[in-house]
């Protein structure tokens, strides 16, 4: 058995074989796939009493605590299993899960992606007492193209064009997990996308994690709207081509020249707004104010009449006060907003924001 999950752990028993429990975002997604195959090169899947491989989230305190109750659950139903724990959680507090008696094995995010890091069991000889196996994610500079034929159990396929993060915004941990941002090369991603239309992918979602940072890094300094376009006109087997959240703010010319040209992008874009006070945004060191995100919304509406937006928005953040929370209220008809992913504020530890969040709670 080799199984891609998405939240819950599996039910019962496993039996031989590698599951994969995901947590978070569409990258990690993406990156599940390609550590399902890394490990089966590795040998997990021919392991007596079988390998769950935990590739977790640390957006939120919460999902971190849903990692850990899953792997719980796990070892109470598999105790002969392998259980290995990556992802941004594992990068970022690495401690925490070594410290669980559950665990086998934890990889950062950067050793998740390589068949030789899974080899590092006692089932391979390997007689080292370390138990984790976490790179300082910041000294990694390139993000390698992993090539995929299939997302498991998605009928849309998700394809990496980008990693980490150069901003540091004060509610975010996400940098700390992921290192600063880094580009997979524009030729790369239009073979992987080649390669997923031909298995017979109608829609591709482009995703990352500061997406609209794409190309800083390349020769010539590509950006998103160019490689949206290379890519469409190069793949005409691709039906449908979605972006995954953008930040309204870096969003360059031919990518907003995409979207009203080519009917094939598709008329949704999930922006990144966090908040729709200006106080609070300076607070977070945001790059963007209200009105700009509205008139963003706007203009975007003129050149693709029909188009719908979604939004992430925090509740809660340090020194916001019900006035404040109001401006994030308003902003939702001000742009038109059709969907929300509204999270309450999680301090994490580390974070100009936590640190705030002890300031506040003293003061009150």
């Amino acid at each position: 058995m080799s199984a891609l999950q998405k939240g819950p752990a599996p039910e019962g028993p496993i039996g031989n074989g590698i599951d994969v429990v995901t947590f978070g975002c569409r990258l990690n997604t993406y990156e599940s796939e390609v550590m399902r195959r890394e490990a089966e090169s590795a040998g997990l899947g021919a392991l007596e009493g079988g390998a769950v491989i935990f590739n977790t989230c640390a957006v939120t305190a919460e999902a971190v605590r849903q990692a850990k109750q899953a792997i719980r659950k796990v070892r109470r139903e598999n105790p002969e299993a392998r259980i290995i724990v990556t992802g941004c959680a594992a990068q970022t507090e690495p401690q925490n899960f070594v410290a669980m008696d559950e665990v086998d094995l934890v990889l950062g995010n950067e050793e998740k992606l390589k068949a030789n890091s899974y080899r590092a069991l006692p089932d391979f000889g390997v007689n080292d007492t370390e138990k984790a196996r976490v790179n300082d994610i910041f000294s990694v500079r390139e993000t390698a193209s992993h090539m995929v034929d299939a997302i498991e159990g998605r009928a849309r396929a998700f394809v990496q064009v980008q990693n980490g993060c150069d901003h540091r915004c004060t509610f975010c941990i996400i940098p700390y997990g992921r290192g600063n941002s880094r580009s997979v090369p524009m030729g790369a991603v239009v073979e992987q996308v080649k390669r997923l239309a031909g298995n017979g992918y109608a829609e591709i979602v482009l995703t990352g994690v500061d997406m609209t940072s794409f190309g800083a890094d390349l020769p010539g300094s590509p950006k998103l709207g160019k490689l949206v376009k290379t890519i469409l006109r190069q793949v005409p087997e691709v039906k449908r081509l979605r972006l995954s959240s953008i930040d309204s703010i870096e969003a360059d010319d031919e990518l907003l020249d995409a979207i009203a040209t080519e009917p094939r992008l598709m008329p949704h874009l999930h922006l990144s707004l966090q908040s729709g006070d200006d106080m609070i945004l300076k607070r977070m060191k945001r790059r963007h104010l209200r009105d700009q995100s509205i008139r963003f919304c706007e203009d975007v509406r003129k050149l693709r009449p029909g188009i719908v937006f979604g939004a992430d928005i925090i509740a809660g953040f340090p020194t916001e006060t019900e006035a404040m929370f109001k401006n994030s209220e308003k902003i939702v008809a001000e742009c038109g907003l059709t969907h929300l992913h509204v999270f309450p504020f999680s301090p994490r530890e580390g974070t100009p924001a936590a640190r705030a969040e002890r300031e506040d709670v003293k003061m009150r």
